[in-house]
């Protein structure tokens, strides 16, 4: 048996035709949804830019309550680094003086933390 291919032959109801038609008709249709979306989106421009601005207001809220915060927490973060260091002074300055004591604090410490983390 032998297959044979045959050709557009140029009539309306060839698939060439019909492929014509079914291109037309996606056209018309993307032009339509194209014009329904330019015009929605048209209509619903008024409120996206209020969004916009509420957003833009809400993030310069932040920044002014941040601004203070951040500068509150960099002088504290300076305080404490200052009193880690009088400690740290103080302790050193203790230990040097008395350091019989400091080891009878250290292993009495030291067998306290024990017996708490026993179970």
């Amino acid at each position: 048996m032998e297959n044979v291919i045959r050709g557009n032959t140029g009539n309306s109801g060839t698939v060439g035709g019909i492929a014509g038609k079914a291109s037309s008709g996606a056209h018309a249709a993307v032009d339509s949804m194209a014009g329904s979306a330019e015009e929605a989106l048209r209509k619903a421009q008024p409120t996206i830019n209020q969004v916009t601005s509420m957003a833009h207001q809400a993030v310069d809220k932040v920044a002014g309550v941040a601004a203070p915060t951040a500068e509150w927490l960099a002088e504290q973060g300076e305080t404490l680094k200052e009193t880690k260091n009088k400690l740290m002074t103080s302790t050193c300055d203790y230990v040097s003086a008395h350091p019989f004591k400091s080891i009878g604090f250290a292993l009495l410490a030291g067998f306290l933390i024990s017996r708490m983390t026993r179970s």
